[in-house]
């Protein structure tokens, strides 16, 4: 069972920055995608970015490419989400999940996890 702690949000201004942090534990990682979800208040858990073991391939989804940046540290077995130019559209619960070996085969629906963290709350004024 994977155990995961997100850490790292807070209140900024439209057009402010923001760097949320995930640290993983309780199973091996190793060859594993890492991804971040977010849920809005009153919608769905959506998929919002993800990066192979590697660093070598990375996703996202249309709304934040461009403005945010995922990335990974292995020996410290955590996941960064870089997020600038924040939008208040970008308010939401943020959460860390592991899953497959590609960013293809990543499942994208939040349904499909058994496990998940805390989440860590953004919220973005204009």
């Amino acid at each position: 069972q994977v155990q995961l702690v997100e850490s790292g949000g807070g209140l900024v201004q439209a057009g402010g920055s923001l760097r949320l942090s995930c640290v993983a534990s309780g199973r091996t990682l190793s060859g594993y995608v890492m991804g971040w979800f977010r849920q809005a208040p009153g919608k769905e858990r959506e998929f919002v970015a993800a990066i192979t073991w590697n660093g070598g391939s990375t996703y996202y989804a249309d709304s934040v490419k461009g403005r945010f940046t995922i990335s990974r540290d292995n020996a410290k077995n955590t996941v960064y989400l870089q997020m600038n130019s924040l939008k208040p559209e970008d308010t939401a619960v943020y959460y860390c999940n592991v899953d497959s070996f590609s960013i293809a085969t990543m499942r994208r629906r939040w349904r499909d996890y058994d496990y998940w963290g805390q989440g860590t709350q953004v919220t973005v004024s204009v």
